[in-house]
């Protein structure tokens, strides 16, 4: 990477949380870490919803049967980012292509979901925009043009992404079976108002040193910047183990740490016995960051922490969705 993409990938990394994308930096960096659209089975679009024309990029399966219903994962960018750069973050496509389901990638209100949080310098959030009205008019209208199976459509996202995906949770838990958040806690003021129509199935997945947004819950943070408030690991965990009425008592088991080199081990607890057979699983990445394990390191450890390397986020968010359809 020349001297001017790796400056503008700090700038990037910086911005995530704080909505301060330059665009010229953007531009850099298209080739270095977004996937062109140039696949016949890649195509981005846009529908109108709440006021506003939304876009979208969209990966079918390379083995898509339209007589099968299909499964569909809507995968959440960060805050500054785009749904196009989310597959060199998860490549989630290549997984899709194995296991036959349809991707989403949408794009947030001038780069940002309003997750709850309410940080008034993301205009997504200061202006209230109807995230979830987004979501739902997009799984309807890709209904109509796909054999999507309704019994198993899943949200996944990293940062602002995440938090929107646990607000999808509560908010849209008719039409989602599961959802996965990477790096996000649940806002503090969504707590208050979270009521999931059922039980929702929740694979968490945090870094114990994630630079942003703490372990420990509290101020999201960019420096001096402070972007909202969210729950700590544990209260998110024991929120969603209390919404599913999960058994209290976790299973916990070490994974293998496969490259001991990146720094981290991985730890997972599992909530079984809940209603509706739904479950709620944390994978607590011990020194781990703000990132994705086994993604790309997007900017250098200083900046947004380790990226584990003993497990596959996608492969194994995949498997979570794969395994909880709609009860």
């Amino acid at each position: 990477m020349d001297k001017k993409r790796l400056i503008c990938s700090t700038v990037l990394a910086l911005a995530l949380l704080a909505g301060m994308v330059n665009s010229g930096c953007l531009r850099s960096l298209r080739h270095a870490v977004q996937t062109p659209v140039e696949s016949t089975t890649d195509f981005s679009s846009s529908i109108f919803s709440g006021g506003l024309q939304r876009t979208y990029l969209v990966h079918v399966s390379s083995i898509y049967d339209e007589t099968k219903p299909t499964p569909q994962v809507i995968v959440l960018h960060g805050g500054g980012g785009s749904g196009q750069g989310m597959n060199a973050l998860t490549q989630f496509n290549t997984v899709a292509d194995r296991e036959n389901f349809i991707v989403v990638y949408p794009d947030g209100f001038e780069n940002h979901w309003n997750d709850g949080r309410g940080v008034q310098r993301y205009s997504a959030q200061a202006q209230n925009v109807d995230d979830v009205g987004f979501i739902s008019a997009l799984i309807d209208h890709l209904a109509d043009q796909f054999n999507i199976d309704a019994e198993r459509v899943y949200v996944t996202g990293i940062s602002n992404g995440a938090m929107m995906s646990h607000r999808l949770g509560c908010q849209l838990s008719e039409k989602i079976a599961a959802i996965a958040p990477v790096a996000g806690n649940l806002p503090v003021n969504m707590e208050p108002i979270c009521s999931p129509s059922r039980p929702v199935s929740v694979l968490l997945i945090n870094g114990t040193d994630d630079p942003l947004v703490p372990w420990a819950g509290g101020e999201v943070h960019l420096g001096p910047l402070k972007l909202g408030q969210v729950l700590s690991v544990a209260d998110t965990v024991k929120f969603w183990v209390t919404k599913d009425g999960c058994t209290a008592a976790p299973v916990e088991a070490p994974l293998p740490d496969t490259d001991p080199h990146d720094g981290t081990t991985v730890t997972t607890e599992t909530y079984g016995g809940c209603q509706d057979d739904v479950e709620v699983v944390l994978y607590a990445v011990l020194s781990g960051g703000h990132t994705w394990p086994d993604g790309l390191q997007y900017s250098s450890e200083a900046v947004i922490g380790r990226t584990s390397r003993d497990f596959n986020a996608s492969e194994v968010i995949w498997q979570f969705f794969k395994s909880h359809p709609m009860p």
